[in-house]
C-alpha cells in the first residue's frame, strides 16, 4: 500500500463536520480524488454506517481508488459502501421495483422478469432488426461499417435518455441542425425509424438497453415516491466524483438528492468533460455548486513539475488565446519538459520512439509502467509496429483499446476461426488465410509462412463443412520444413478439436442441442491454447481478449434465454455472424483493472485520460496528424446537437465545428499534461502513417509555443532541445 501525507488543505476538507455539503473543484492532479477517498474513510471512522454511503462515478473504471481504499486492512468491518454509476443504480432500481412500473412503462409482459442488455447484446438485437432494412436500401449513401451504423443508432437512443428528450425527436433535432445536402435528411429519418423499431422490440420482449433503463428510472421510478424515498432514506451520505463527466439526467437526480442528504462531497475536475460524446455535461455539473454549503478549490498540482506546468500553460494559451488564463502563469523551463526530433518518414519516428523508451528504461531507470505512448487513434498497424520494436528491445509493453470491434482483435479471430472448424454443422467455412492466421496465433513459434504452408496442406472444405487433416499424412519433406515441434503442437490442437466434434461433452442444460459457445471457448483456452507451446501461454493481451470474448458470448446467451434465434440458427452460429458484422466490444472492467503494473502502455489518448492516473513520461505520436483535431465520422448522430445546450432551431455551422474542435483539443491536451510528471516526447514526422503531409492544428500550436521561447542553446544527444 502506498503511504502518503495529506496536505493541510486536504486534511481540513477531510475533517470537516460530518454533516457538511462541499463542492470541491480543481485541475487534475490536485489531490481531489485522494481527498474524496480519505473523506469516505473519515465518515466510516466517525461511525457513519457504511450502508448509508453512496459513492457515484460516471464510469466504473474511475471507482478503483475507492475500492482499493476499502480493501485496506485498517478499514474496520461493518457493512458495505455502495459504489456505483447512476446508470448502474438505475438498473438495480428497475430490477427491484419492476412489478410496480413494468405495465405503466409500456412493457408487453409485465409479469415476466426484465432482461438487461450490454452494448454487445444491444447491437445483436439491433442488427437483427436493421439488417432487413439495409436490404431495402436504408443508409445506402452512407459509407461506414455496419457495426458503426448499429452503434450510432444506439448512441442516439442513449443521448435522448441521458439528455432528457423523447427518443421520437432524435431525427427532428438532427435535421433541424443540418445545413448541408438534403440527402442527409433522409439518413436522419432512417436512423429515427431504426431507433423506434428497436425501442418497440425491446418493449415487446422485456429487453432493457442502457437508454431504456435510464428512461424507466427517470420517468417512472424517480417520480415514484416509494422508490425515491427508498434511495433518499437509504443513502444519506454522498461522495460524487468526476461529476463533470456525468450526464444531465444524473445531475438532475443529484440536484434533488443534495437537498435531502445529510452530507455530500461533490468533486469537479476543471477543464475536463472528456466524455461529451457520451453525453457528459460539465456546465450542468458545475451548477451543482449552488446546492452546497461550502465551495473549496484545490489549485496546487501534486503531479506535474514546474517545467511541465509551464508547457501546459503555454500550450493552453496557444490553443485558446482568448481563454481566461491563470493569474500567475508557471515560469518553469518549457524546453526541459519537451523532447522531440524531426523525421521525414513515419517508421523513422517509430524507431526513435522505441529507442528513446529503451533508453529511459535501461539508462535512466524509468519504470516501464511510468511510460505511456498515446495517439488519437491506435490503429492495428501502429500498435503492431511499435509493440514489435519495443519487444525486440526487451521492453515490456501492453496495449489497451476498449470499444473496438471484436473481430479486429487477432485473438478473437483465432478463437472464432477454430470455433467454426469445430462446429462443421454451422456451415461457416473460414478462408484459407483465416485458418493460417489462426494457426499462427494459436501455436507458439508458428510464423506466417509456415502457417500458410500448413493451412494449404491440411485445410479443406468438404460438403460445405470445414475440416483439418492429420499432420501424419503430410509427406516427410514437408514435415521437415514445417518442423516436427510445430507439427506436434498442431497435432495436439487438431486431436482436441476432433474429439470435441466426435464426442462433445455432456449438454449443460435441457433444450441445448450443442455445448454453448462460451463453454467451448473456455475449454479451448484452458485445455489447449493457454498451455506451454501455444500462443496464448505468455500473451497477456490475448488472454484478456479471450476472457472478454467468453464473457460476451455468455451474456448474449443469458440475454436471449430460451428465445428462438433467427432462422432456428444455433446461438453460437448467430454470434459468429454478429462478430463478422463488426459488433463493438462492451466495456470490460477487468481490462482496466488487470493491467501489468510494470509495462509500457499503448493507448488512445482519451482512454488514458479516463483511466485517471499520472505517469512520469508521455509520448504523443503523430503530433502533426489531424486525428488530434477531428471528430470521428458519425453520419447518423451528433453529440453536440443532441444536448441541452444546443438550441432546437439552430443550424450547425462550420464555425461551430471549428470552435468545438478547438475546445476539445484544448481540454484533451490540458488533461494529458496534468497527468505527466516529468516530460512529454513529441513524435514528429513530415509524412504520416498513410503517407500524407502532417500539418495539423496541434503541431501549429506547439510551434507557436516554441517560437515564443528564448533561442535554443543547442541540441543534446537525446534531443531534449532541438534544432528548428
Amino acid at each position: 500500500m502506498t503511504s502518503f501525507t495529506l496536505s493541510d488543505r486536504q486534511l481540513a476538507l477531510v475533517e470537516r463536520p460530518v454533516e457538511s455539503h462541499i463542492f470541491l473543484e480543481g485541475p487534475a492532479g490536485a489531490g481531489k480524488t485522494t481527498a474524496g477517498v480519505e473523506r469516505l474513510l473519515y465518515l466510516l471512522r466517525r461511525g457513519v454506517p457504511a450502508r448509508s454511503i453512496l459513492v457515484t462515478v460516471p464510469q466504473r473504471t474511475l471507482a478503483s481508488p475507492y475500492y482499493n481504499a476499502l480493501r485496506r486492512p485498517t478499514v474496520e468491518p461493518g457493512g458495505q459502501v455502495n459504489i456505483s454509476t447512476i446508470g448502474g443504480l438505475a438498473q438495480r432500481m428497475v430490477d427491484l421495483f419492476w412489478p410496480l412500473i413494468a405495465e405503466e412503462a409500456g412493457f408487453a409482459h409485465p409479469d415476466r422478469p426484465p432482461t438487461f442488455l450490454t452494448l454487445e447484446t444491444a447491437q445483436y438485437y439491433m442488427a437483427r432488426l436493421v439488417r432487413p432494412l439495409l436490404d431495402q436500401g436504408y443508409f445506402e449513401t452512407v459509407v461506414v461499417d455496419r457495426n458503426r451504423l448499429y452503434s450510432q443508432i444506439i448512441d442516439n437512443l442513449n443521448k435522448a435518455a441521458v439528455v432528457g428528450f423523447p427518443h421520437t425527436e432524435i431525427g427532428q433535432r438532427l435535421k433541424a441542425a443540418w445545413g448541408g445536402e438534403q440527402s442527409q435528411q433522409r439518413i436522419y429519418d432512417e436512423a429515427q425509424t431504426c431507433a423506434i423499431h428497436f425501442r418497440d422490440y425491446c418493449l415487446a420482449h422485456n429487453l432493457l438497453d442502457f437508454s431504456l433503463q435510464v428512461e424507466v428510472f427517470r420517468d417512472h421510478l424517480w417520480t415514484l415516491p416509494v422508490c425515491r424515498d427508498y434511495l433518499l432514506e437509504t443513502y444519506t451520505h454522498l461522495v460524487v466524483d468526476n461529476v463533470e463527466e456525468d450526464t444531465p439526467v444524473a445531475h438532475d437526480v443529484l440536484r434533488e438528492w443534495l437537498t435531502r442528504c445529510r452530507s455530500a462531497l461533490v468533486i469537479y475536475d476543471r477543464e475536463a468533460g472528456y466524455r461529451r460524446f457520451l453525453g457528459a455535461d460539465p456546465e450542468n455539473a458545475r451548477a451543482l455548486a449552488e446546492l452546497c454549503d461550502e465551495r473549496v478549490a484545490f489549485t496546487r498540482s501534486f503531479v506535474t513539475s514546474p517545467a511541465v506546468r509551464a508547457f501546459g500553460d503555454q500550450l493552453a494559451r496557444s490553443l485558446r488565446p482568448t481563454a481566461q488564463q491563470v493569474a500567475t502563469p508557471e515560469t518553469g523551463n518549457v524546453r526541459a519538459a519537451l523532447a522531440y526530433r524531426h523525421h521525414r518518414y513515419h517508421p523513422e519516428m517509430l524507431d526513435w520512439v522505441a529507442a528513446e523508451i529503451a533508453r529511459l528504461v535501461n539508462e535512466e531507470e524509468v519504470p516501464p509502467g511510468q511510460i505511456v505512448v498515446l495517439a488519437p487513434f491506435l490503429t492495428d498497424a501502429l500498435r503492431f509496429s511499435l509493440m514489435n520494436r519495443l519487444e525486440q528491445l526487451g521492453v515490456p509493453v501492453h496495449s489497451h483499446r476498449p470499444s473496438r470491434a471484436l473481430r479486429e482483435e487477432p485473438a478473437t479471430r483465432c478463437l472464432l476461426t477454430l470455433a467454426a472448424i469445430a462446429h462443421p454443422a454451422w456451415g461457416i467455412c473460414p478462408s484459407r488465410f483465416e485458418v493460417a492466421y489462426a494457426l499462427m496465433q494459436a501455436i507458439e513459434g508458428m510464423d506466417l509462412v509456415r502457417a500458410q504452408l500448413l493451412a494449404e496442406i491440411v485445410y479443406r472444405v468438404r460438403d460445405g463443412a470445414p475440416t483439418l487433416s492429420s499432420f501424419d499424412h503430410i509427406n516427410p519433406d514437408m514435415q521437415e520444413r514445417l518442423t516436427f515441434v510445430l507439427g506436434e503442437r498442431y497435432a495436439l490442437l487438431r486431436t482436441w478439436m476432433e474429439n470435441y466434434v466426435v464426442t462433445p461433452p455432456p449438454l449443460p442444460q435441457k433444450g441445448e442441442n450443442r455445448v454453448p459457445l462460451d463453454h467451448f471457448l473456455s475449454r479451448l483456452f484452458g485445455e489447449v491454447l493457454s498451455q506451454e507451446g501455444y500462443g496464448f501461454h505468455n500473451d497477456y493481451d490475448a488472454g484478456e481478449v479471450a476472457a472478454n470474448l467468453i464473457e460476451s458470448v455468455q451474456k448474449l446467451r443469458w440475454a436471449t434465454g430460451e428465445e428462438v434465434v433467427a432462422d432456428d440458427k444455433p446461438l453460437g452460429q448467430e454470434y459468429l455472424e454478429m462478430v463478422q458484422d463488426g459488433v463493438i466490444a462492451a466495456q470490460y472492467i477487468l481490462g482496466w483493472r488487470l493491467q501489468p503494473e510494470d509495462a509500457v502502455l499503448l493507448a488512445p489518448a482519451y482512454t488514458f485520460l479516463m483511466s485517471n492516473r499520472p505517469v512520469d513520461v508521455q509520448f504523443w505520436l503523430n503530433v502533426g496528424g489531424r486525428g488530434w483535431w477531428e471528430r470521428l465520422y458519425q453520419p447518423l448522430t451528433h453529440p453536440y446537437v443532441l444536448s441541452r445546450h444546443w438550441p432546437a432551431d439552430a443550424v450547425w455551422s462550420d464555425s461551430d465545428e471549428v470552435e468545438t474542435r478547438r475546445d476539445a483539443l484544448y481540454r484533451l491536451t490540458r488533461g494529458l499534461i496534468r497527468r505527466c510528471r516529468r516530460q512529454v516526447y513529441l513524435g514528429l514526422s513530415e509524412l504520416g502513417e498513410q503517407g500524407y503531409e502532417q500539418k495539423g492544428p496541434l503541431l501549429h500550436a506547439i510551434q507557436r509555443v516554441l517560437r515564443r521561447l528564448p533561442a535554443d542553446a543547442g541540441a543534446d544527444e537525446h534531443g531534449t532541445t532541438r534544432k528548428r
